[in-house]
C-alpha cells in the first residue's frame, strides 16, 4: 500500500487543507456528515494501515464482529511501481479475506441471520443475469481497488500499460470490487471522494465507467465482464506453456512475466519513528538516549555475568 495516496485520499473525503504524513502502523480519524436540520449526523470511522504489507496482523484490530457488517475496504495501490503491485496486492486481500472469513464464521455461530445476509449481499453488485456470475468469487466485503500516482503512470510504455490495466479489471471484477485510478488531480480526487462518500455513508453509486487503458480506469464494481477484459495479455503460443490451477494463478503468471515481483517490504524496511525528525521532542528524546545507554550497559553487564558462570561451571 501507499502511503501518501492512502492519506491525501482521506483529508481530501473530510475536505482538511493539511498536509498529508507518513501513515505509522495503523491510524485512525473520522468524518461527520449532515443529514437534515435536527437530524443525529452520520458517522464514518476511517482506518488506516501504513508500512506496507508488513503490518498485516493489525487489520484484526478495526474488523470485528460488531464492525463487520459496515465495514469497507480501500485498498491504494502504488501504479508507479508495477513490480510490487502484484505482491502487494495480493498479501494484503489474502490476509484481509481469511480474517473477515474467520469473523463471519465467529459471527454466524451467534447471529446465522446476519452472517447469511452478509453473504448474499456480497452479490448484490452483480445482476442476476450477469455472465460472469459462476465465474466470480466476489469479497466478503465491500472492495475499491485504487490505483494512485496516475500521473507517472501515464508516461509508462503503451504494453506495460495495458498489462497493469487488463490485470487490474480482471482482479477487481473478480473479487466483485470498484477500480479506479487517481493522481494528485482535483477532478480524480473528487471522483474517488464519491466513491468514498458512497461507501461512508451510502450516497448513490456513480454509473459513469471508463475502461479506456490512455485514460484513468474507472469501473464501478459489477460493470465490468470478462468479455471485454479479455484474455491475459500474452501470445497464444505462450498460453499453453503457464501451468495454472485457476484463472487468477494465469493472470499472476502472466503479469510476473512482464514485471517480476521484488521482495515485499518486511518490518526491517519500515524507518524507527523514533529516529524520525518530524517527531522530534528533546526531552522525551534525551530520555530516549538515556534509556538506550542504560540498556546498552545492561547487556554488557549481563555478558559479563554469563562468561563468569561459564568460567566457574
Amino acid at each position: 500500500m501507499e502511503m501518501k495516496g492512502k492519506t491525501t485520499i482521506i483529508l481530501r473525503c473530510l475536505d482538511r487543507d493539511e498536509p498529508p504524513k507518513p501513515t505509522l502502523a495503523l491510524e485512525y480519524t473520522y468524518g461527520r456528515r449532515a443529514k437534515g436540520h435536527n437530524i443525529p449526523k452520520d458517522i464514518a470511522h476511517f482506518w488506516e494501515l501504513g508500512g506496507g504489507t508488513s503490518l498485516l496482523d493489525l487489520i484484526s484490530i478495526p474488523i470485528t464482529s460488531d464492525t463487520l457488517r459496515t465495514f469497507s475496504i480501500v485498498l491504494v495501490l502504488d501504479l508507479s511501481k508495477p513490480n510490487d503491485l502484484w505482491p502487494t496486492m495480493e498479501n494484503l486481500l489474502q490476509a484481509t479475506k481469511s480474517h473477515v472469513d474467520k469473523v463471519i464464521m465467529k459471527l454466524g455461530k451467534t447471529n446465522s441471520k446476519a452472517a447469511s445476509e452478509m453473504r448474499q449481499k456480497i452479490w448484490s453488485n452483480m445482476q442476476k443475469d450477469h455472465q460472469d456470475r459462476e465465474l466470480i468469487d466476489p469479497f466478503p466485503i465491500p472492495l475499491v481497488i485504487i490505483g494512485s500516482k496516475y500521473d507517472i503512470f501515464q508516461d509508462f510504455d503503451s504494453e506495460k500499460r495495458k498489462v497493469i490495466c487488463k490485470t487490474l479489471r480482471f482482479v477487481a471484477h473478480y473479487y466483485g470490487a470498484s477500480l479506479m485510478f487517481t493522481s494528485k488531480s482535483e477532478a480524480l480526487l473528487l471522483k474517488i471522494r464519491g466513491v468514498i462518500n458512497q461507501l461512508a455513508f451510502g450516497i448513490d453509486k456513480s454509473k459513469s465507467i471508463c475502461v479506456d487503458q490512455n485514460k484513468p480506469l474507472f469501473i464501478t464494481a459489477g460493470l465490468d465482464s470478462l468479455s471485454h477484459i479479455g484474455s491475459p495479455p500474452v501470445p497464444d503460443n505462450d498460453i499453453g506453456k503457464l501451468h495454472a490451477h485457476s484463472p487468477m494463478e494465469l493472470w499472476k503468471k502472466v503479469y510476473a512475466k512482464l514485471f517480476p515481483p521484488k521482495t515485499v517490504n518486511t518490518l526491517k524496511d519500515i524507518k524507527d519513528p523514533a529516529k524520525d525528525p518530524q517527531y522530534a521532542e528533546s526531552e522525551v528524546d534525551e530520555m530516549r538516549i538515556q534509556k538506550d545507554q542504560e540498556l546498552e550497559q545492561y547487556k554488557r553487564s549481563s555478558s559479563k555475568s554469563w562468561k563468569q558462570i561459564e568460567l566457574d561451571s
